[in-house]
């Protein structure tokens, strides 16, 4: 049950007197109102979600170490939570905000998130997990700074902008739902948007000679994107929390859950330029423009439309291949990114994980190693510190692929705490996949076509690579990662494509530690929402 406005308030001074006798690291407070309203992305009315009348919902910004209180009030006529891409909720699980982890929020109440963005610096987004409600919006951005005095590796750019963008549907989210419970596969988007509109809705103004950041994310639902900016360079400088080298590029793809952030520098004659966003190996390529204006501009747009790449895969994979950590610069803490040799550490398990999509009982699904997850009645995390029997099994999906036909399961894989290992996702089928795991970063040590095998490994870039939470893998291809388990709890992997998810291509991670210490792992919330097997557990 979600806690009363007076109960709430008294909580909260607490937590505050508690942060400064304790000294602690500063609290920001947002209070969350999310309800249904008319949006209009691709110029037809929908039913949209808003959070506080907004779409995209108002950003986060915080600094590294921060402690966010966020109460979130529910105005929907169905349950909802919010989760956090990319944040990574250290010791934590409690807060991610997945059905997992967390009872969703009821119509008509409200949840209070206690999270801490804890030695992470970089861009993000949260997002509507359930339900596929991300197709109806209640995105938005989140940004973590560096505390002060811990160097970044280029200047202060003059402005900072975010750039939510992906394909969209013209249907109502319950339309595409009914869709995908029906058993087929989403029909092709309709449209691309850029922070929650379509083309030429968006201008951003900038002063000639001075460089600007953007954070670009793709939060569409079925396809990866291009983004470019007529006539001028980008130069990368972060992937979701790693300080890159600084490559220049004419335009850059993001697949499906990814974030970017680019530096770029208005030195071109003063006018109207386009910032394009199209999508990517698809038949038929949608786009959506914003406008890039110098304050001094002395015309609209002209030249021709700055066409990108379209279905080349090899493209897409050098650029990828050509992302680089920046071994000096510092992230969160101020000693420099390389002092982590992630190439030197011996991992304890490999772990490959394929895609497919089976049909099931006459049913389009998606699995992971043959295995379709399907929803307890009771979020894992609390069947699992209730110790409630029948909820899930521990290695309900095997290390490996099998090779046999899909089936139904809630499927939970276990990992040991500490761990450190090597996760290949293999994918066999003629499609780009995007992976997300919660709760981690990992290093992305190769990828290339054909099918992994051991002698895979002499090709890894075991000094310099970025490290992520969401990859790409491409069609009839692999990606192999290192990941340290260096954070407990029940944590999701699942494919960024949302109708695949939501067809059963994902699964969670248990993360454990014998210890049962606060030193590991933050007990249960005291105001953890309680449901299916788990009412009347306290």
């Amino acid at each position: 049950m979600g806690c009363s406005i007076r109960v709430c308030c008294v909580s909260l001074l607490v937590v505050l007197l508690v942060a400064c006798a304790r000294g602690e690291d500063p609290y920001r407070f947002y209070t969350w109102n999310v309800t249904y309203g008319d949006i209009y992305p691709l110029g037809v009315k929908q039913q949209g979600i808003l959070i506080n009348w907004q779409f995209p919902g108002p950003q986060i910004e915080a600094v590294t170490n921060d402690n966010l209180i966020i109460n979130v009030y529910n105005s929907l006529n169905e349950p909802f939570l919010l989760s956090w891409n990319g944040v990574l909720q250290r010791r934590n699980s409690w807060q991610d905000g997945v059905y997992g982890t967390n009872c969703p929020i009821p119509p008509g109440q409200n949840f209070t998130y206690v999270l801490q963005v804890k030695d992470q610096i970089g861009s993000y987004f949260y997002y509507p997990s359930l339900a596929f409600h991300k197709a109806a919006g209640g995105y938005g951005g989140f940004k973590i700074a560096s505390r002060p005095g811990i160097p970044v590796p280029f200047p202060p750019p003059a402005g900072d902008f975010t750039i939510l963008a992906g394909d969209w549907y013209k249907r109502n989210h319950t339309d595409l739902r009914a869709i995908l419970d029906g058993g087929s596969d989403l029909p092709f988007p309709d449209g691309i948007v850029i922070n929650g509109r379509g083309s030429n809705a968006y201008t951003f103004k900038v002063d000639q000679g001075k460089t600007y950041r953007f954070r670009i994310s793709n939060v569409g639902l079925t396809t990866s994107i291009n983004f470019r900016i007529q006539g001028h360079k980008m130069t990368i400088v972060e992937v979701e929390g790693t300080h890159t080298l600084q490559n220049i590029y004419d335009s850059l793809d993001v697949h499906l859950g990814q974030t970017y952030s680019v530096l770029v520098t208005a030195d071109q004659p003063p006018q109207d330029y386009l910032i394009v966003v199209t999508t990517r190996f698809t038949s038929q390529v949608l786009n959506a423009t914003s406008i890039f204006r110098y304050s001094n501009s002395g015309g609209s747009v002209t030249g021709l439309f700055p066409w990108g790449p379209t279905v080349q895969i090899d493209w897409s994979l050098n650029q990828a291949r050509s992302l680089r950590r920046n071994l000096t610069a510092s992230g969160p803490r101020p000693n420099p990114q390389g002092s982590y040799h992630y190439g030197l550490i011996n991992t304890t398990r490999t772990i490959i994980l394929q895609n497919s999509a089976p049909l099931i009982n006459g049913k389009q699904r998606y699995a992971v190693n043959s295995v379709s997850f399907i929803p307890a009645d009771t979020p894992l995390k609390l069947a699992d510190y209730y110790k409630i029997q029948g909820v899930f099994s521990l290695g309900s999906i095997p290390y490996y692929p099998t090779g046999g036909g899909g089936y139904l399961q809630t499927s939970v894989m276990a990992a040991d705490f500490r761990g450190y290992v090597e996760v290949v996702f293999q994918n066999p089928e003629d499609t780009v996949q995007s992976w997300h795991i919660d709760g981690h970063s990992f290093f992305v040590v190769g990828m290339d076509g054909g099918q992994w095998s051991a002698a895979s490994r002499l090709s890894y870039n075991l000094r310099d690579t970025i490290s992520r939470s969401t990859v790409q893998v491409y069609p009839k291809s692999w990606t192999a990662l290192y990941m340290p388990l260096d954070n407990v709890g029940m944590w999701n992997v699942r494919s960024e494509n949302w109708a695949r998810q939501y067809l059963g291509q994902q699964f969670y991670l248990r993360v454990y530690s014998s210890a049962n210490s606060w030193r590991d792992e933050y007990p249960i919330p005291s105001n953890a929402l309680r449901c299916g097997k788990a009412v009347g557990h306290y």
